[in-house]
């Protein structure tokens, strides 16, 4: 911008251009100003932009009029003003973050310049030419929303991939539910029965057993299916790292923290959060759980903002979470907030019977992973994994059944070289016991296991699938009791 140089006149008409009718003309407004900052000159679109008439307005202090705060209506010192600053250093300015006041008391955004006025290069004012921008604005202003929705978008959908990344890499061949027994029925009878609730439920079981499995049947049969279900292993990170985790991060929240993170919570935001060995949890985190379970709500780490969430919460433990209650290493409140529909995985050796069925679905399984042909176990093969008492229960069958895979050449596995060592210890039934000999020695062999403790998660009835007292009852029928 450069200055405007008059060469005629001396008096506030002399001020204005010889092209006054042009000015008059355009959409632009335009005030003129003397040295000491009073209006000399406006023109009719700077009037119907702003309310003001010229006769309001000619001889006085523009600034105090419509120019005298900020768009949130603080003090704009005249000081300040870049007009009255260009009458002071001759120096011209754009400016296009202010608003102008109408006479009304309403505001407008506004683009406007000031350019120094000289005479025989003498500076005798300023002209200030400004338009409204409000249309501008609100163009920035949806461009910017929507720019925000496709980038939060964006973003989910990758956090949601990297999730999903890291869930791919960690599995290593799911399987359904498999298994026919009187325990198993039960299982599946109680997942169909909750699954279609928004009730919280808790997994308990031994390592191997499949509990994550039953958490993804729980949620595929929920009205929530086409949602997320994301899964943490609390056992997985430590205090300070599961926090991050779950409630997310934001940038520079602590070290190494080098950009925004949204957590496992906001992922699953109208979905499923399956929180694994949830005791693990430190008593802290505990807390924080407690407080979305009951609020749905949580702050990032590193924020004050609160972000509402929808979930459906299911957790699981291989502890006995009771007793770590006991032993104040968890939350009673939070215990009982987890513990709404609890759910007990029986272990494999209670359910022997599956195994051919669980063999076969395995076994196909493998079989893509691996590249073989495999079609099935041979007798003498499936006696042996009939026999065993697998501590491991279906992880380790399915280790055991791809190691014998791996080394076999055919499509029949033999397990010529397996052996268990627990084979030894406890050698098969004698087909000459009778049933109830039979249910006796298992109950005692499943209460030695438990130390003779029968009710609670881990517990020789949950073992067994069986209530306590049902438990007792057979415990009196068949004379076991426990020695002294």
């Amino acid at each position: 911008m450069s200055a405007i140089n008059l060469e005629k006149k001396t008096s506030h008409d002399d001020f204005l251009p010889e092209n006054q009718l042009i000015l008059n003309a355009v959409s632009e407004g335009i005030y003129g100003f003397d040295l000491a900052g009073n209006a000399v000159f406006i023109n009719p679109a700077a009037e119907r932009m702003t309310g003001w008439q010229s006769h309001e307005l000619l001889g006085k202090n523009i600034h105090d009029c419509h120019h005298h705060s900020h768009s949130d209506g603080s003090h704009y010192h005249k000081d300040d003003c870049p007009i009255y600053n260009t009458l002071i250093d001759g120096t011209a300015r754009e400016i296009s973050h202010e608003v102008f006041w109408r006479k009304d008391g309403t505001s407008f955004p506004v683009h406007y310049t000031s350019t120094p006025v000289y005479k025989d290069g003498v500076l005798i004012g300023v002209v200030a030419i400004f338009r409204d921008i409000s249309i501008q604005k609100q163009t920035e202003h949806s461009l910017r929303q929507a720019l925000e929705q496709v980038q939060a978008l964006s973003e989910k959908l990758s956090f949601e991939n990297q999730y999903l990344q890291l869930e791919l890499a960690d599995r290593t061949g799911d399987v359904e539910i498999s298994g026919s027994s009187q325990p198993m029925n039960q299982l599946i009878q109680q997942i169909k029965l909750v699954s279609n609730t928004e009730s919280t439920v808790l997994i308990s079981g031994e390592n191997g057993t499949g509990k994550e499995l039953v958490a993804r049947n729980l949620h595929r049969l929920s009205n929530r299916a086409d949602k997320p279900l994301i899964s943490v292993n609390c056992a997985a990170f430590s205090s300070a790292l599961l926090e991050s985790e779950l409630f997310g991060h934001e940038k520079g929240a602590y070290t190494g923290a080098t950009s925004r993170r949204k957590g496992r919570f906001e992922l699953a935001h109208q979905g499923t959060l399956f929180l694994d060995e949830v005791a693990e949890l430190s008593l802290e985190a505990q807390s924080k759980l407690l407080r979305v379970i009951q609020e749905q709500e949580f702050e990032r780490v590193g924020s004050s903002q609160t972000i509402k969430v929808d979930i459906r919460l299911i957790t699981a433990t291989h502890h006995d979470l009771l007793k770590r209650v006991e032993q104040g290493l968890f939350r009673m409140d939070l215990y009982y907030r987890l513990n709404v529909f609890p759910i007990v995985v029986p272990p494999l050796r209670l359910r022997l019977s599956d195994i051919p069925e669980l063999v076969s679905h395995l076994i196909q399984d493998l079989n893509r992973k691996l590249g073989k042909k495999v079609t099935q176990v041979s007798h003498k093969g499936m006696t042996k994994l009939m026999q065993h008492s697998w501590p491991g229960n279906v992880r380790e069958l399915q280790n055991v059944l791809e190691r014998e895979m791996i080394l076999s050449q055919g499509p029949v596995l033999e397990f010529s070289q397996l052996q268990f060592a627990d084979q030894a210890e406890n050698p098969p039934l004698a087909t000459s016991q009778t049933l109830q000999e039979v249910e006796r020695q298992h109950i005692l062999h499943v209460l030695k296991q438990t130390q003779w403790r029968i009710s609670g998660a881990s517990g020789a009835a949950a073992l067994l699938g069986l209530p306590p007292s049902t438990l007792r009852s057979r415990m009196n029928k068949l004379a076991i009791s426990r020695p002294v």
